[in-house]
């Protein structure tokens, strides 16, 4: 009997134990994203190594890096990492939307949003393809300031409202870049295109400092080469011409800080020169776009085989034109009917696509025989294709000063 009753009080005595060890806490589980044994990734022994002491890779992440910006600055990233974006200057946005995903926006300026009232509209008329392109993201983002060729300073307090992680800037001042990022407490990584624009080392190098900061080195890469390709084959084309052969011709309407009229040239255009084009201005004082005297305009009249105008200038010209019909008297090109309309490639600074687009015109323009199976409206459609992931020629044709698209203009309808 006190042999049970002994049994009875140690099964009671072992009960109790396994309660207590069911109620304190556990030991530590394996990591539930530990990776298996056979998807580890084992660094390869140097030669003359110990194969079993080579120990496992650390796994790879993303880090912070030093990078410099297009304006020379020093900037620690952590590439790939963004999920926030805000873009401001002029350009910033336009270049943002070739490479980076729209979607990570969470600001966007004034003059890009166009269902707002009160803002920058001097561009309105005026095809630019990332707003045609990203319109209805644009107008559904906050405001990161009004933005305009008249901004020239960032509005941090609106940029700080959008909680960015960082920001694409086009303002090239190093101290107020500077300044800013240390107000917003992110990066502010500065772009640039570099005076020969869409065919710039710089363009190309902003194009790929975007690919690097969102992971997106490939498309980067992809349009770097599509532009050096573009290029190549059009002066490839051209390369053989005798300067004899070559037609005088004359481009105008150039924006440079604004609108233009048929004064406003340059002698050195990019898309000229790498078409193997004579440009009838020769002897400038400076380089880059600039207004000529009304007497050096009217001197070179004989020599304008082809006139190229910009779609720009129209509205600016129609006005003079009509107010003083003889203005073009002078111009060759003017008289034969050989005055030729590219589409507006300065508004709020570059379209890049629309510059690249436009070489092919001008060259196919002066050179005809040697672009006959190049159709523009297809050109269009491959070059925005290929920058901004939709065909837009359609579009670019619509906007009202584009006046429907790349044509030979009829001189005695289109300013009467």
């Amino acid at each position: 009997m006190k042999t049970n009753k002994l049994i009875a009080l140690l099964l009671a005595f072992a009960m109790c134990l396994a309660l207590c060890a069911c109620g304190s806490t556990p030991a530590a589980a394996p990591a539930a994203t530990a990776a298996p044994a056979e998807a580890e990734t084992t660094a390869e022994p140097a030669p003359g190594d110990d194969k079993d002491s080579v120990l496992p890779a650390e796994p790879v992440e993303s880090a912070e890096i030093e990078i410099t910006d297009m304006i020379g600055r020093q900037v620690t990233v952590v590439p790939g990492s963004y999920e926030r974006v805000v873009c401001i200057g002029a350009g910033a946005l336009r270049m943002y939307s070739y490479i980076g995903d729209v979607q990570l926006l969470c600001g966007v300026e004034d003059i890009d949003n166009p269902t707002l009232d009160e803002r920058p509209k001097m561009f309105d008329s005026v095809a630019r393809p990332y707003v045609l392109a990203f319109a209805d993201t644009f107008t559904t983002l906050p405001s990161c300031g009004v933005g305009g060729p008249q901004a020239q300073t960032a509005e941090a307090e609106k940029i700080l409202s959008c909680s960015p992680d960082i920001v694409i800037s086009e303002y090239e001042d190093v101290e107020k870049e500077d300044a800013l990022q240390e107000q917003l407490g992110v990066p502010v990584i500065t772009l640039k295109a570099g005076p020969k624009g869409v065919f710039d080392d710089s363009f190309q190098g902003s194009m790929r400092l975007l690919g690097s900061l969102f992971a997106q080195e490939e498309k980067a890469e992809a349009l770097v080469s599509f532009i050096q390709g573009e290029a190549a084959e059009i002066s490839a084309r051209t390369a053989d011409i005798a300067e004899e052969d070559k037609p005088g011709v004359y481009i105008c309407g150039l924006g440079n800080w604004g609108t233009t009229n048929h004064l406003m040239t340059a002698q050195n255009y990019v898309s000229l020169n790498l078409a193997n084009v004579r440009n009838v201005v020769t002897d400038l004082e400076a380089p880059g776009i600039q207004a000529i005297e009304e007497e050096k305009f009217v001197a070179l009249g004989d020599d304008m085989d082809i006139i190229i105008m910009d779609a720009a200038a129209v509205k600016n010209i129609k006005p003079l034109y009509q107010e003083d019909s003889t203005m073009f008297d002078t111009c060759k090109a003017w008289q034969n009917g050989q005055v030729y309309l590219e589409m507006a490639y300065n508004a709020y600074y570059t379209n890049y696509e629309i510059a690249l687009i436009n070489t092919w015109f001008i060259a196919k323009t002066v050179y005809p025989d040697l672009f006959e199976d190049i159709d523009l409206t297809a050109k269009t459609n491959e070059v925005t294709q290929m920058f901004l992931g939709t065909a837009l020629a359609e579009q670019i044709a619509a906007c009202p000063s584009s006046f429907g698209g790349y044509q030979q203009i009829d001189t005695a309808t289109f300013f009467g």
